[in-house]
């Protein structure tokens, strides 16, 4: 009996002994895995509180590093830019500037040219960079992207160089024609051919400074503060009115016509200046004895109706590699041309400021030796709009509108199907 009595405390005890262990071998375990690994600390690393949500509204592309140069936290723009890839960060010489940071502690910035993403055309993107240590262990990278700011510097430098440039030429012109003056005092016929000349110079310093002033103000006014219903027949008619004398010199037949009644949404002054330039640059450039039209109609888009006006001549045409730059300022096609006729290179790119400053666009067909097309794409008018739809919804109550919106224009059609794409 006491024998299995002591069995029995004997095999207790080793009972109450195997439980300990086990529950010792569980908390052991539990703790273990709880403990923060190697691994862990590098795959999912901890921002300093605040830092998350600054970044997420920074203008500037933003990447968080880590102490393996692993990406912890990047913006969208960053992956926009091309900056992050794969979870690492894919532009060398930032990468480098992260490890130095991390290194020393230096905040460093530097100003970098990168392969542009998406394009075949080897165009360099312009970044600045600037790493800054954030904590004991990460780096931050901010980039900003100065691509836009260095082109916009770039067209000031060519246009303040262009400007100066178109500029001395007719006022050295008129200072050397004075000079013959004086001193052709005693010969009234170089006298008079010398102011002849003069005149021309001025005229033609009087224009470009006419068109600067127009170009700046087209790009600085806001033109639909003072938008109204424009009709297109008045400014058609107008842009041929201005151009008559010219056109008339060279036996140019200038026609209009296409749909009446148009109108459009806009300042009436600078859509006055844009057609009128369209069409005295088809004047300017077409031979003796031929055809300028200008054509409206109605073009039906999702979202709202256009009005499209063509100006289309018989002229020079223009190569493909002219097409490009066509509506830079001061650009020419014909240098020689342009100086006989007094062109300045910037009517053209006030036709595209005044077009898109109305929400709308410009699109060139041309063919060397077989003319061009300009053709303006305009919003209509919402009055325009109402007004056809009440008259096609009720002919009866409102005849004379109906009438006049499907009235054809007096004027004499452009014939020259081979001038139009």
């Amino acid at each position: 009996m006491d024998v299995n009595a002591a069995v029995a405390a004997a095999a207790a005890i080793a009972g109450v002994l195997t439980g300990v262990i086990a529950m010792l071998a569980f908390r052991w375990s539990e703790r273990e895995q709880r403990r923060p690994t190697r691994t862990s600390l590098h795959i999912d690393p901890v921002l300093p509180p605040g830092v998350d949500t600054v970044l997420s509204v920074l203008r500037s592309s933003a990447v968080v590093l880590d102490e393996a140069d692993a990406v912890v936290k990047a913006s969208s723009a960053a992956y926009a830019l091309g900056l992050v890839r794969g979870g690492k960060l894919a532009v060398e010489p930032m990468l480098q500037m992260a490890r130095d940071t991390r290194r020393d502690g230096e905040i460093r910035q530097v100003e970098l040219d990168l392969p542009r993403r998406g394009t075949g055309r080897g165009e360099a993107l312009a970044v600045s960079a600037r790493v800054a240590p954030l904590g004991s262990r990460l780096v931050l990278l901010l980039v900003e992207d100065l691509t836009e700011a260095r082109r916009i510097e770039a067209v000031r430098r060519d246009f303040v160089a262009n400007v100066s440039h178109e500029l001395k030429t007719p006022v050295g012109a008129l200072s050397l024609l004075s000079e013959a003056v004086m001193d052709a005092s005693d010969d009234p016929e170089a006298v008079e051919r010398f102011a002849g000349r003069m005149q021309i110079e001025a005229t033609r310093l009087t224009n470009l400074v006419q068109e600067l002033i127009d170009l700046s103000r087209v790009q600085n006014d806001d033109p639909l503060e003072d938008a109204e219903p424009v009709r297109v027949d008045e400014l058609v008619a107008e842009a041929i009115d201005r151009c008559r004398h010219q056109a008339g010199t060279k036996q140019i037949t200038m026609a209009a016509g296409g749909t009446a009644d148009l109108r459009v949404w806009g300042n009436r002054g600078q859509l006055a200046a844009a057609l009128g330039n369209l069409v005295e640059n088809a004047v300017n450039y077409s031979p003796s004895r031929t055809r300028v039209g200008i054509a409206a109609r109605r073009v039906r888009v999702p979202g709202g109706d256009l009005i499209e006006i063509a100006v289309t001549d018989q002229g020079i045409g223009i190569s493909d590699k002219d097409k490009e730059r066509i509506f830079e300022r001061f650009y020419r096609v014909d240098p020689a041309r342009s100086r006989a006729t007094g062109g300045t290179g910037l009517g053209l790119a006030i036709v595209k400021h005044v077009v898109a400053s109305h929400g709308g666009e410009i699109t060139l067909w041309s063919a060397e030796g077989q003319g061009s097309t300009f053709t303006l794409r305009l919003p209509e008018a919402a009055a325009a709009r109402e007004a056809r739809d009440r008259a096609q919804q009720h002919p009866a109550l409102d005849e004379e509108a109906g009438q006049a919106l499907n009235e054809q224009s007096p004027y004499e059609p452009l014939p020259a199907p081979e001038v139009l794409p």
